[in-house]
């Protein structure tokens, strides 16, 4: 059996679609341009952004109907290792539009498939039987897995040895900290609710964060602060990363992209302050193109090139 250092899971994927149109008038037929699809999905995007850094991981993710063949169909184009869970409902869909006359985009996201308690144990088992180094949880979960499900699946991979990077959010997140895991990405927002407030200013990140790693819910905190860069805390370190000013055409993906080029580094054994650096750049470079697209492999490395110098 192959192995792999980086191994992905996507429990709830999205076929995403993206367009463009010119006005958005109630009650009207709205006519957008072809549209361009892409794999989505929390841990599939994250296998991305580390194809495109010339890394190699293992997509894990579920795929049910014609929108699961056609995700598989994509993601195999970008030629990256996965194994599909074959299940009964079909796979969501995700519309990106942007209005050529305001510039402005819209997101509309719909309800994961259902996963019922046989598929849900293929997950299990797959689970079981992994060896590798860094393992991701990234996105939501579907109906059918109830909410400490993610911490289910940590309790099994601290038995092996594995090193989890989680990226959710609300109870999902919550739960899988009283597992304890390697690293976790919040924003601003979702770290303040992880300890029970409701604003944190950015001076108040780094207790927060050591709050957490004190409670052994994780050994990395690495919080994103959108148009200021981001953070990454440890027991011991603390590194802050400005963001670059980009012409930003879509947030779609950004934070998908920080994790992935962040993993990625992990697994190359940079250190701590290029970690955060590459998922800086990654997550920048991201916002630079349009709908659903990520980064571009150039346009990171030249971003992290500029931030060595910050």
């Amino acid at each position: 059996m192959e192995s792999f250092d980086i191994v992905t899971l996507t429990v709830n994927p999205a076929l995403d679609k993206s367009s463009h149109f010119r006005g958005l008038i109630p009650e009207q037929k709205i006519r957008c341009e072809t549209p361009r699809y892409d794999a989505g999905g929390g841990g599939i995007n994250v296998s991305k952004a580390i194809a495109r850094l010339g890394g190699v991981s293992k997509a894990i993710f579920t795929s049910g109907g014609a929108s699961g063949a056609m995700l598989k169909e994509l993601i195999g184009k970008e030629n990256i290792p996965f194994e599909a869970i074959e299940i009964h409902s079909w796979t969501r869909e995700s519309f990106v539009a942007v209005d050529d006359n305001t510039n402005l985009q819209y997101r509309f996201g719909f309800k994961g498939a259902e996963v019922n308690a046989a598929e849900k144990e293929q997950i299990v088992q797959i689970i079981q039987n992994l060896r590798c180094k860094y393992l991701v949880f990234s996105g939501s979960l579907n109906e059918g897995l109830p909410s400490d499900f993610y911490k289910q699946m940590a309790e099994i991979t601290k038995k092996s040895g594995i090193k989890l990077i989680v990226d959710t959010y609300g109870e999902p997140m919550s739960r899988v900290l009283e597992a304890g895991v390697y690293m976790i990405k919040p924003n601003v927002g979702e770290l303040a609710k992880l300890i029970g407030v409701e604003h944190l200013e950015i001076g108040e990140v780094s207790e927060a964060a050591k709050e957490i790693i004190a409670k052994g819910g994780a050994e990395i905190v690495a919080v994103s602060l959108g148009p200021q860069g981001a953070v990454l805390v440890t027991k011991d370190a603390f590194e802050f990363v400005p963001a670059p000013n980009v012409v930003k055409r879509s947030t779609v993906g950004a934070g998908d992209s920080m994790v992935g080029g962040m993993v990625w580094a992990l697994s190359q054994n940079k250190s701590l302050k290029e970690v955060i650096r590459w998922g800086v750049a990654c997550g920048s470079a991201a916002t630079m193109n349009e709908g659903t697209q990520l980064f571009k492999g150039e346009d990171a490395k030249r971003l992290f090139e500029w931030l060595k110098d910050k």
